[in-house]
């Protein structure tokens, strides 16, 4: 009965009750106003029509679209309303000012090295254009002088974190998605507080929907201990489409010269101390040198915007980087959805047409739309070796049957399907002809894709490219590979059920 309260008066649940008797509310008085006055009605069923006409000629993704027309189709009398609450990119308007201010402000101290670009550009002209293109577009370079360590699970990643974050003596940036109270989390803070009293700027960013199990005041508890925290996006009980744009981010930067990214937050699961969807198989990268600079740029960004602060960035730049042996090329990004660019799924995309030999994929979700599934398929029907690893053990049963209501069409494709046997693939990881990797925090989903703020690195003749793609051998060992036999055996009305479901696959 304690548990069954405790879940009742989480946060997130209270927000969702509350934005649900919202959205009833409105519903319930839109539909009673159609049904009395003829005028009303009318002009509701013209919205929705109006609505349907503009989403279909929007520069948007079109299973995106076509979810949307979908439902404003079967209820007409509602479907504009929901749309002019919920469609679009609603960022909130002093989040997008002040991200594009910070970008623009930002850009002199992101600085392209012309050297190493020719160097990529004689090496490869197909990698170049993917360098070139997160240079354009994301205004993050390409760097050489870059060390690099891989963590096939998050035990290694947190071991090394713990190490590196106990060796900082000027700062400590911290920001990622989920923060839950238990031995890793407990284990880091512990490692905070003590570097705060040796002096270190010590400071945390975490997401209000990824962390609604911590006490609505726990930014409060940690700035009483020193450790400078915010929190990114509160959620609020309100119809408004923004509480779905979330910091999906997970960085960690240490004195400017040591940084962690991939896919591993700071909760139990992730370590495996605690099990919830089975054994947590996840990805993570270490770089120190040079690349390091990107992260740290992308963190004080967000902590700028939301400090209200304007402090000079170039003074936590690592201006004393030792020569690191060569390592290949190493890129961090960020992705926004601020913008109307869609780096993270361009990327994705770019290292699928641009294989040669092979792509292997790890991704929690694949809730992808036709652009994606045709790219996939392609790449397949061209004789590439495309390999996708995702769960066995789901954490949302509605996500999982949308990714198995892709096997069939992929599978006919020549697309090969693993589902990770001992729990949950939570990893976001591609790699692509022993030349390209990708480690990072976007999933192969529409949230990643257009609402979420996401970041990775783009790794070229790395080892990391080695090790990802071992890991990925090993890994696939573990797992049960789908056969069209399996798809075909599944009972009609489960079929069925995740077609419906995937129709509205843009919207979840």
């Amino acid at each position: 009965m304690i548990r069954l309260a405790r879940y009742v008066i989480r946060k997130r649940i209270v927000v969702a009750v509350m934005i649900l008797a919202q959205l009833s509310f409105l519903m319930l008085f839109v539909y009673s106003l159609s049904q009395y006055a003829l005028p009303v009605y009318a002009t509701l069923i013209a919205l929705s029509i109006v609505v349907v006409i503009y989403i279909v000629n929007r520069p948007d993704n079109p299973s995106y679209k076509l979810s949307w027309a979908i439902l404003i189709l079967v209820v007409p009398i509602v479907g504009g309303v929901l749309y002019l609450i919920f469609g679009g990119k609603k960022i909130p308007k002093a989040l997008r000012k002040e991200m594009v201010k910070s970008s623009n402000e930002n850009a002199p101290f992101m600085i392209q090295e012309p050297a190493v670009l020719n160097q990529i550009r004689h090496l490869d002209p197909h990698i170049f254009k993917q360098i070139n293109y997160l240079w354009r577009n994301s205004y993050f370079p390409v760097y050489k002088n870059t060390q690099t360590e891989y963590f096939d699970l998050g035990e290694a990643k947190f071991e090394a974190l713990k190490r590196e974050l106990k060796k900082a003596e000027k700062f400590i940036f911290l920001e990622y998605f989920i923060i839950k109270r238990g031995l890793m989390w407990d284990t880091i803070k512990e490692i905070l507080v003590e570097r705060v009293k040796a002096g270190v700027d010590v400071r945390v960013i975490y997401d209000d929907f990824g962390c609604h199990e911590l006490p609505h005041d726990y930014n409060e508890h940690l700035n009483g201990l020193g450790i400078k925290t915010y929190v990114f996006n509160p959620l609020k009980p309100r119809l408004a489409i923004l509480m779905n744009n979330r910091d999906h981010r997970k960085i960690a930067v240490i004195d400017g010269k040591v940084g962690f990214i991939g896919g591993i937050n700071l909760a139990d699961e992730y370590i495996n101390v605690v099990e919830r969807f089975g054994h947590w198989k996840d990805t993570a990268v270490m770089i120190k040198g040079e690349a390091v600079w990107s992260l740290t740029v992308m963190f004080l960004t967000f902590y700028n915007y939301l400090s209200k602060s304007n402090e000079d960035i170039m003074q936590y730049k690592n201006t004393d980087v030792p020569e690191y042996i060569t390592d290949g090329y190493v890129q961090p990004f960020s992705d926004s959805p601020t913008d109307d660019e869609q780096v993270g799924e361009t990327v994705h995309m770019n290292i699928i047409n641009l294989a040669k030999r092979y792509v292997y994929i790890m991704t929690p979700y694949l809730i992808i739309g036709y652009e994606m599934q045709k790219a996939l398929i392609t790449a397949a029907k061209n004789g590439i070796d495309v390999r996708l690893m995702v769960p066995h053990i789901p954490d949302k049963w509605y996500v999982h049957a949308i990714t198995r209501s892709n096997y069939e069409q992929l599978i006919k494709g020549g697309v090969q399907i693993f589902e990770y046997k001992p729990g949950f693939m939570h990893a976001k990881s591609l790699v692509a002809d022993d030349e390209a990797a990708i480690i990072g925090t976007t999933n192969m989903d529409f949230r990643s894709y257009y609402m979420h703020f996401e970041c990775g690195i783009l790794f070229i003749e790395s080892k990391i490219i080695r090790d990802l793609k071992d890991d990925f051998i090993q890994t696939q060992k573990q797992c049960i590979e789908i056969t069209m036999e399996d798809c075909l055996r599944v009972p009609t009305l489960k079929r069925w059920g995740r077609a419906v479901l995937n129709l509205f696959s843009g919207l979840l």
